[in-house]
């Protein structure tokens, strides 16, 4: 099975760093949810060298700034699944972007922590 993230087209691609792409999710959560792909194929990000992490994240802030410009939010999840029980399913390291809206649902607390739902709430 080929890799979606390694023949990405120009004309999907939104910015781009020495290390990294960005790119709308093709399945996207919110308006502007955004996917930061590294250029070079690996699996996990922890597995990245201490550069192409650091140019990644930089690459998540010019487009979150960007986001900032284009749509109503300044809220947003950011999320890196490494590895199959962490619930990535494409095999090549990428940084979700998700704008997050006043009233996309019904209580936003807890945020990230809802992938295991029954341990999200901590407040009560």
């Amino acid at each position: 099975m080929t890799c979606p993230f390694c023949n990405l087209t120009e004309s999907s691609v939104i910015a781009e760093s020495k290390h990294a792409l960005a790119r709308l999710d093709g399945y996207p959560l919110s308006e502007g949810h955004a996917l930061i792909v590294s250029k070079r194929h690996v699996s996990n990000f922890f597995d990245l060298t201490m550069e192409e992490q650091q140019d990644m994240l930089l690459l998540l802030n010019r487009v979150k700034h960007s986001m900032d410009q284009q749509y109503t939010t300044q809220d947003y999840n950011v999320g890196i699944n490494c590895g199959p029980l962490a619930g990535q399913t494409i095999d090549h390291v990428h940084i979700h972007l998700i704008p997050r809206r006043k009233g996309d649902v019904d209580d936003p607390r807890g945020g990230v922590r809802w992938v295991l739902p029954d341990k999200a709430v901590y407040w009560k």
